[in-house]
């Protein structure tokens, strides 16, 4: 039988929904401040909107500052729900990679964002090896934005097939209907193996494995796979 555990309470708080928070301004977490002082020259600027705090983070300090956040007992920032990418109508914004960090232990959120340069290679590091749950996040992300992010494992498209060259449907560029014509997508889905789909048991029994592109044979053929 296993034994019960002690619900935290920072400094004797009960929970409770936050109620008339400001749009802008308002108490900043507390992390804000101690990341700062932490890692001089790091955060870019922070703000405050609806209760929740944003950093923006200098790129080439982005992953020490969440491996810092994960391993700091003070912060303990041990859950990684979400990594996304913004990108704006306005051409001269650059693109935003945006993480979403959470502490249990102390009930905080905290938002990190990266902006990058349209002009510049849009590439960010990998969280990989600090939150194993990062792996489909930015594996999604480099899918729909074509975010490259250094030090994936296995970073290849995961919500539309590899051999897609349409893309990326989240960028503000992305036609609503598709980079080709409807007669175009026709001609390239009936011209497309559907063998390429399925999963290697399924391949073996279709008995159509030579029609793939030699790199995915080679993984398909290999050991054991990440994110599978």
């Amino acid at each position: 039988m296993t034994t019960g555990f002690t619900i935290y309470h920072p400094e004797g708080d009960q929970p409770s929904t936050p109620k008339r928070v400001p749009h802008r301004g308002g108490a900043a977490n507390p992390s804000a401040t101690t990341v700062a002082a932490r890692f001089p020259g790091a955060v870019l600027r922070s703000i405050v909107g609806w209760g929740e705090t944003t950093l923006f983070v200098a790129a080439d300090q982005l992953h020490d500052v969440v491996q810092w956040l994960h391993d700091e007992p003070s912060e303990c920032y041990d859950y990684l729900s979400d990594v996304t990418a913004v990108e704006y109508r306005d051409l001269s914004q650059p693109m935003e990679v945006v993480w979403h960090l959470r502490s249990v232990k102390y009930r905080r959120f905290l938002r990190l964002k990266v902006q990058l340069a349209k002009d510049a290679p849009l590439a960010v590091p990998s969280v990989w090896d600090i939150y194993k749950g990062a792996d489909w996040l930015e594996r999604e992300t480099f899918d729909m934005f074509g975010i490259t992010f250094t030090g994936h494992p296995d970073l290849r498209r995961i919500l539309l097939w590899e051999s897609f060259t349409e893309g990326h449907p989240l960028r503000k560029d992305f036609p609503l209907r598709g980079r080709f014509s409807r007669s175009q997508q026709l001609t390239n889905a009936l011209a497309a193996a559907p063998e390429s789909r399925y999963s290697m048991e399924e391949l073996s029994i279709a008995d159509a494995f030579e029609d793939l592109p030699l790199d995915m044979r080679a993984r398909l053929a290999g050991g054991d796979r990440t994110g599978e």
